[in-house]
């Protein structure tokens, strides 16, 4: 079994007295593609940090590829960081920007070398007709794609990436985002991406990994950190709307609200209480035997999502666009068991 690129091992950083890393277990595989979610606030960009050498650790430790690398310094790292700021020297051409990681002290590359690198990041990153253009001429993501040929032509051995696409438009940061995962495959170099954005999240990683206060709560695939969240918490942050989740208790015929309400059958071996989650996806409009009032009718693009009063829970439910509803209308909401999530109190 070969090592991992990264390992990190109950790696904790505290800023005085707040904690922003807390016996942080982690483990990126080589040429994975791993992506951690998490709030503003949630130590992403700590975690970052501490992996490139910038913060060291108070606990913990960390390997590279193998080797002890708690307290190597920065450049000894051999990993290339990406803010979402871009960084660049803005007086500068995009092709003096992307050069200058290649002429920092040490690298000794001629100047063939050199030029090869900046055409086959261009290539990859189709900015070849902006090699001569100033960096303060460009656009938003034109300058993100020269931030990211900056990392890449220096061929690191890891690329650690800092909400990279936060201040693009939407529309770029979908075209970007199959872009970027399609390089990262195409360079088979692993990837630690930190983001808050859940589509991001999902779309992109191979695995996701769940970060809340300093602290991991869940490491798998997208879907079963979509699917099965470990907790209610997990659970916010993937999927928009969020997955619905509502205080139970067991009745005789499933699980009741705080009202009494059954909104959803329950296993035979259930607990007293809990609390439930189902996806907005997963509600069917008919069916049910509790009727439900729906408040909101929202329009989200090719689906809608409907807010619903359903046994003094507010429920959403997604829909598609062609079915015709309004506030005031009277529905059954059902929801099947194997959607249902269960988290024990």
């Amino acid at each position: 079994m070969s090592s991992p690129a990264l390992a990190l091992r109950g790696v904790s950083k505290s800023f005085g007295s707040r904690a922003a890393l807390t016996n942080v277990d982690l483990r990126l595989e080589p040429a994975e593609f791993l992506v951690v979610l998490g709030p503003t606030g949630a130590g992403k960009t700590t975690l970052l940090r501490t992996v490139a050498g910038l913060e060291q650790p108070d606990a913990g430790a960390l390997d590279l590829f193998g080797a002890e690398a708690t307290h190597l310094a920065p450049a000894e790292r051999d990993v290339a960081l990406v803010f979402q700021n871009f960084s660049l020297y803005p007086s500068k051409t995009v092709r003096e920007n992307l050069e200058f990681p290649l002429r920092a002290p040490g690298r000794k590359l001629g100047a063939p070398e050199i030029a090869q690198r900046i055409e086959w990041a261009a290539k990859l990153l189709h900015i070849e007709r902006l090699l001569d253009r100033p960096a303060r001429k460009l656009s938003g993501g034109e300058m993100q794609r020269v931030a990211i040929g900056r990392a890449i032509v220096r061929r690191p051995k890891l690329f650690l990436m800092d909400e990279p696409l936060t201040n693009l438009d939407a529309k770029l940061r979908e075209e970007l985002r199959v872009e970027l995962r399609e390089l990262a495959r195409k360079l088979e170099t692993p990837v630690l991406w930190v983001t808050h954005d859940s589509a991001e999240a999902l779309s992109m990683a191979d695995r996701v990994a769940v970060l809340c206060d300093g602290a991991i709560l869940q490491v798998g695939s997208p879907e079963d950190v979509y699917f099965r969240p470990a907790s209610p918490i997990v659970a916010g942050q993937l999927g928009t709307p969020p997955m619905n989740i509502i205080d139970v208790k067991r009745a005789a015929n499933g699980w009741a609200t705080a009202s009494g309400v059954v909104i959803a059958r329950a296993p035979s071996d259930a607990p007293s209480t809990a609390k439930i989650g189902f996806r907005p996806e997963h509600v069917a409009l008919e069916g049910g035997e509790v009727e439900a009032v729906i408040e909101v009718v929202e329009d989200i693009g090719p689906v809608r999502v409907v807010v619903a009063q359903w046994g003094g829970a507010n429920v959403h439910i997604l829909v598609e666009r062609s079915r015709t509803l309004h506030p005031g209308d009277r529905i059954r909401p059902r929801v099947e068991l194997e959607h249902v999530v269960v988290w024990r109190n």
